[in-house]
């Protein structure tokens, strides 16, 4: 079965959920900061991460609907090409890699295939499994908040919640650069220490900007 979300997808909704939490946590000014300016950073820092993991699912939606419905212009293509020759290379090019090292008598043998497949539906449809990535992006994106916002609602005193929020953020940053790193074929601790600075720069620049 094909995976709802691939593992680069859930690496990147977990820090866009991260970051999202954190221009809330690191706007938050310690010093002066009562309970009630505790919850209402807490509220906010939920209300949006719930906000943004719908918006993210609906996007995740667009875009799966965007692939399916290119798919199936190009299967059509290649079904009413009349020239072989030009079919090949609607086949190669929808397959860059691949299609790439393909000889002309296997790019045939795909195109006499695609001729055989049943008649395709009139438009692109999305199935369960992208419902359930649309699922796991809102998942991710919204449960990513609370173990950065955990501090604030068990701890008394915003200080030392503050600075243990930031603690799970830098390690939660850099599993998540640690995970890109072995995906990607990078070194995973060097991929972990550059997300934990990236991080904290989006952080810094979405706090200063207003967000």
């Amino acid at each position: 079965m094909k995976r709802a979300l691939e593992p680069i997808d859930r690496v990147s909704e977990v820090l866009f959920g991260l970051i999202m939490v954190l221009s809330f946590t690191g706007s938050l000014s310690v010093a002066e900061a009562g309970r009630e300016d505790v919850r209402t950073m807490l509220v906010g820092a939920l209300g949006c991460n719930l906000a943004w993991g719908l918006i993210d699912a609906v996007f995740y939606l667009m875009g799966c609907l965007a692939e399916k419905g290119r798919e199936l212009a190009n299967l059509r293509a290649v079904r009413e090409a009349t020239d072989p020759g030009h079919a090949q290379r609607l086949i190669a090019d929808a397959l860059p890699l691949v299609g790439s090292v393909l000889e002309p008598a296997e790019l045939e043998a795909m195109r006499l295939r695609l001729k055989q497949l049943p008649e395709p539906p009139a438009r692109a449809r999305l199935g369960r499994d992208d419902w359930r990535g649309a699922l796991g992006v809102f998942l991710l994106v919204f449960l990513s908040t609370f173990p950065v916002t955990i501090p604030f609602i068990v701890m008394s005193d915003a200080v030392p919640a503050l600075r243990v929020s930031n603690a799970i953020a830098v390690v939660l940053l850099f599993v998540a650069g640690y995970a890109f790193g072995r995906i990607t074929g990078r070194r995973p601790a060097w991929a972990g220490t550059v997300m934990v600075v990236f991080g904290a720069f989006l952080v810094g620049l979405t706090i200063a900007l207003g967000g």
